[in-house]
Order: C-alpha cells, then structure tokens, then sequence
C-alpha cells in the first residue's frame, strides 16, 4: 500500500452527512475519532448459564493522541462524552479501566464484556441503533440505560415502527 493511503475511513457522504457535522460544530459539539476493529465476537448472543460465564473475544482498539487529548480536554471542562456506538463505548472504557480518566494515546485488545452492573469511568451518553434480544450489545444498553429504560424505549420503537439491527433507527441515551 502506497504511503500516503492512511486507514479506511468511510466515505462521508451517504455514511455521515456534512450538514451532520456542520450542524454539530455550529452547536459547539466536538467529536473526535477511534478506532476499535469489532470481531465477529461482538455479534454472538451470549450461550453461558449466567452472563459473568461469558467470554468476549478479542478486539483491537486504539485511541490516538488527538483523541485522548480531546476527551482529557472534555472531562476537565465537565462537558459529556457520548459514545457512537457500542464499539466506541467498549474502546473507551476499556481504556479509562486500564488508564483511568486521565487517557493517554493508547491501542490494544480488549475482551470487556459490559452488562448490568458495570460502572462507567468515562462515557456519559451513547447512540447506538436497536440490538436483538440476548446479545453482548443489548447488554452493554442495559448496563447504561438500566433494563426497565431499555424495555421501554423498545417497547416505544416497535409501536412507531422502527428499524431495528445494524441498518436500523437509532437512540440517543443520556
């Protein structure tokens, strides 16, 4: 690959529009970029008796120093940190359990598994789409939503006829 090729990044329109992110900077909502390459691991519902039994695969994150800087920068000035996507989420808070608040540019793997109980170090919202029933991303919901908010939400979208998986309509929880 020639060097002057850096990693796939998706085309921005038809994924996220310009009007998006104008409409965000005007707002004065920042964001910046990580990377976390989800596994097929993520998708499995979780076959174990009880939830703790389960096992995540392995997954490669990594968190680069514009990033760290901006989420340092965030958490000072009390501002929010809202993940988009569970995979996001996963990247960012395996790397405030290794790290803590104070981030630092970092990469690796990572086999957290978040479900009820968990307790957030640094993401403080999510948006993420619908996810099936027994799986490890409606889990990771939950744990931040808590189940009786969740049940609700997808009790709401299957009544206003939403799209549900990974193609699907999307909620912002905070």
């Amino acid at each position: 690959m020639p060097a002057d090729v850096g990693p796939w990044r998706p085309q921005l329109p038809g994924y996220i529009s310009q009007g998006v992110f104008r409409g965000l900077r005007e707002r004065g909502i920042s964001w910046c970029e990580i990377t976390l390459h989800v596994g097929l691991g993520t998708f499995q519902p979780v076959r174990s008796d009880t939830v703790e039994e389960h096992r995540m695969e392995k997954e490669w994150y990594e968190i680069p120093e514009p990033a760290a800087q901006a989420l340092r920068s965030a958490k000072s000035q009390g501002r929010r940190i809202v993940a988009v996507g569970t995979t996001a989420t996963r990247a960012l808070e395996s790397a405030a359990l290794q790290y803590g608040q104070e981030l630092i540019p970092c990469q690796g793997e990572t086999e957290l598994f978040i479900f009820p109980g968990f307790r957030f170090r640094l993401v403080d919202g999510l948006i993420t789409n619908f996810h099936l029933p027994c799986s490890t991303l409606l889990m990771l919901v939950s744990a931040f939503a808590g189940r009786e908010q969740v049940l609700k939400a997808y009790l709401e979208a299957i009544q206003s006829g939403y799209r549900f998986y990974s193609y699907g309509d999307c909620m912002l929880i905070l």
